[in-house]
């Protein structure tokens, strides 16, 4: 009967321990708990709801307040994606990133994931930097959970990783007359979306033991030009510490990012010629239409000056605003396309420092290893292949990645969570008469 009495009392006492490893939070919306990632010292909280669904009334609006809900909230499953056309296996991405295909897609897709020390998880006094990733894929595809992501690494570190969905393509960027007459401007949906994460991490993060007010935004592709676009946001620029623009170019990059002398009747005629091919002119048509129908429709979109959520460009923002006090950690791939790298990132470097503000700049030179059943894929050091390496994903990869490779991964790790956690990522910010550029490649 001891011997008994015994084992219940330790096995109480080991329940206490992991529910005090394992806290309930309370978040907007309501009541969560995480579950363990990988390792037990890290804690995951998967699909917590941050604005209400996007669908119905709510389709082409401004991302509202999360829906409460009841109870404790287990976050132990990633949410649904925004709807997107995919990388299909057989083509180089889909075979790189999405060979086991994508997710549950639905227009409830406004989610986002935390990564967090377990020691640290509810107590606000703890107060560890924040880091908040944009996906890539061009505005039309992508999500928070992709194979290369994950925040075990950094939380590991002391860094809380944050990852979220935003809406895509036309779902997320369309602009049409019947918006705009509704709404006074239209378009911009997915970058009002990303503001409202950074603003539900402002609000929330300090219960995971994270600082609120040191956020750094970071993200790569589409993602990294979200990231420049929001530097220049006047509702996100207030609330963000750091930021790191991976493969999105920098200064001089008409294309890439909003620009400032196209009116958003433009825009608007866009959105009716492509809402007019799949036979849709109205409010009504447009808010009762298929999701499979929109993305039959085609088009693309990204996010343009509003004169309401964006009124100014980056290059603007770099120049006049506050964006330039923020600390910047910029580069690319040797294989980037176009604008994404070189001439532009190196401009926006001179510039920094001829206004006196801290710039780091990097170029990833690893020309990935391929194997004999993928000889296609040896795209050296292609938009992208980074990820691998920055989450500490190479696990993940198909790739025969050797010691070596993970050595660059550790590293580049460190420069990251460094970056969160000071504003120097441990080399020289760029100087123009010191033009200093941080070179990750293995070391044979």
């Amino acid at each position: 009967m001891k011997q008994a009495f015994l084992l219940t009392f330790l096995l109480a006492l080991a329940l206490c321990g992991c529910t005090q490893q394992n806290p309930v939070l309370t978040v907007s919306g309501g009541r969560i708990q995480g579950v363990p990632a990988g390792t037990p010292e890290v804690l995951v909280f998967k699909g917590i709801p941050y604005a209400a669904p996007p669908v119905g009334e709510l389709r082409w609006q401004a991302p509202q307040p999360v829906t409460p809900w009841e109870g404790v909230h287990v976050c132990d499953t990633f949410g649904p994606i925004a709807p997107q056309p995919g990388n299909k296996p057989g083509t180089f991405y889909g075979d790189e990133f999405y060979w086991e295909g994508t997710p549950e897609e639905s227009e409830d897709c406004l989610y986002l994931n935390v990564w967090a020390p377990a020691a640290t998880v509810g107590k606000p006094d703890a107060k560890l930097p924040v880091a908040l990733w944009f996906h890539g894929g061009a505005y039309m595809n992508g999500y928070g959970y992709e194979v290369t992501m994950d925040g075990e690494a950094w939380a590991r570190r002391g860094v809380i990783l944050v990852t979220t969905n935003y809406r895509l393509g036309a779902l997320g960027f369309l602009s049409h007359p019947a918006l705009t007459a509704e709404q006074g401007q239209s378009g911009n949906y997915g970058t009002m979306d990303q503001i409202a994460a950074l603003q539900w991490v402002h609000d929330n993060i300090a219960a995971f033991g994270g600082n609120p007010d040191q956020v750094t935004i970071f993200g790569q592709s589409a993602g990294a030009v979200s990231v420049k676009t929001l530097l220049a946001a006047p509702a996100a620029c207030k609330l963000i510490a750091g930021a790191i623009i991976q493969s999105g170019g920098g200064l001089d990059t008409r294309g890439l990012s909003p620009v400032n002398d196209v009116p958003q009747a433009f825009y608007d005629a866009q959105g009716q010629e492509v809402m007019d091919k799949a036979g849709l002119e109205t409010l009504t048509d447009l808010r009762s239409a298929t999701t499979e129908s929109l993305l039959q429709a085609g088009g693309w979109f990204s996010p343009h000056l509003d004169g309401k959520v964006l009124t100014d460009t980056f290059e603007d923002a770099v120049l006049h605003g506050p964006a330039g006090q923020i600390p910047v950690l910029i580069g690319y791939n040797k294989d980037d396309m176009g604008m994404l790298g070189g001439a532009s990132v190196d401009r926006f470097c001179e510039v920094r420092d001829s206004l006196g503000h801290p710039v780091y700049e990097y170029e990833f030179l690893r020309e990935l290893p391929t194997d004999e059943a993928h000889p296609a894929s040896a795209a050296g050091a292609f938009h992208s292949a980074e990820l691998w390496y920055m989450f500490g994903t190479l696990d993940r990869s198909w790739r025969p990645f050797t010691e070596a490779d993970h050595a660059l991964s550790e590293r580049m790790l460190d420069a990251w969570t460094s970056f969160c956690r000071t504003g120097n990522p441990g080399w020289p910010a760029y100087k123009k008469t010191a033009p200093y550029k941080e070179l990750f490649d293995i070391e044979e």
